[in-house]
């Protein structure tokens, strides 16, 4: 049974990674960009500038303190605290009155299909925190462009950065869709396919349900919530200038989930054919077992009158009885397939 956070003081991370605690901190502005690793706030502290954007990304959760004494600094409230360290926390966007909490997924592939990985982002005026809950590279490419001064992105704004950080986000999953698209339109071939070798089952189609499944459960609730950041008026850390990236982001949302609606029509169909492939395959079979029936039927009927132990049968004297037995035989199931062959029954 769930526990009620609101009567509870005591922080708890709600997850299943053993990723130490540790942070990176980038610091940049126009003129300079400053890189920094440390186990606490207190080794980064001394790095911080008050004239940068500061950018501290938290990787591992198993040190709650560590998490608490970072988001403090902040001035974080307890209860946002508790949903970041909740890795079941559902996807929201919420505006505070000096910072902006984003928590959503994101979707790493493993052999069983995409394992979801929370990520939560916590916007300040001149400073941007990102908690994962394993160590990963995916915002690499982001320290890359810093660096590099990409775009001149060191001289915006952390609104601008975190636009940066969704639209990652937003790529991730137009290729995670993109790559579930393809394969269901594989799957759809080999389905339609006239050579019924080696033909997909319906695990194959459940695989894909499943991962669709998953990641519409990760991506359909920023539907809503991608509208607060759009539609308000009154958030001081979301200027103007950096609407249109926040635009661009919605877009590639709207990519995804209109993506996922063909992906969702794409497996009922397959479904469907699948269903059809094995009713067409039960009727092929069961037309062979009546072609075989019909045709020992009448040999079983000739076997049957020459089987009776009967004295006085005038074929058993005859010296041609047994060859006249086989010949009309023969030519009874000869009879009977080119009839077959002839009405296209097989």
């Amino acid at each position: 049974m769930a526990k009620n956070n609101l009567l509870s003081e005591q922080l708890a991370y709600i997850g299943v990674s053993c990723t130490p605690t540790h942070l990176h901190l980038c610091s940049y502005n126009a003129e300079s960009i400053c890189m920094q690793d440390g186990k606490d706030i207190d080794s980064l502290i001394p790095y911080l500038n008050k004239n940068a954007i500061n950018w501290i990304q938290i990787h591992g959760f198993q040190n709650t303190e560590v998490i608490q004494h970072v988001c403090q600094n902040f001035n974080v409230d307890f209860l946002t605290i508790q949903d970041i360290l909740n890795s079941n926390h559902q996807t929201k966007i919420e505006q505070h009155d000096t910072y902006n909490v984003v928590i959503l997924k994101l979707l790493f592939s493993n052999d069983d299909g995409y394992v979801p990985q929370q990520i939560a982002i916590v916007q300040g005026g001149n400073y941007l925190l990102t908690f994962m809950e394993k160590e990963t590279d995916f915002l690499n490419n982001i320290n890359t462009a810093l660096e590099k001064n990409v775009l001149k992105i060191r001289n915006r704004q952390s609104d601008f950065l975190l636009s940066v950080i969704l639209n990652s986000v937003m790529a991730s999953f137009i290729s995670i869709i993109s790559e579930l698209e393809d394969g269901l339109e594989d799957l759809e071939e080999q389905l339609l396919s006239p050579e019924q070798t080696d033909m997909p089952g319906i695990e194959n189609i459940q695989q894909y349900r499943r991962n669709f499944r998953v990641i519409k459960k990760c991506i359909l609730p920023l539907k809503e919530e991608i509208s607060k950041l759009l539609h308000t008026t009154d958030n001081d850390l979301l200027h103007k200038a950096s609407r249109p990236f926040f635009n661009d982001v919605n877009d590639h949302l709207q990519f995804v989930l209109q993506t996922l609606d063909g992906c969702r029509d794409m497996i009922s169909a397959l479904v469907d054919i699948y269903l059809s492939n094995n009713d067409r395959r039960m009727n092929s079979i069961m037309k062979q077992l009546t072609v075989v029936s019909t045709i020992f039927i009448p040999l079983t009927f000739l076997a049957g009158i020459w089987g009776m132990n009967f004295q006085w049968m005038p074929e058993l004297g005859w010296r041609y009885g047994y060859v006249f037995a086989w010949t009309l035989m023969l030519i009874l199931v000869a009879v009977i397939y080119f009839y077959f062959k002839r009405k296209k029954w097989y």
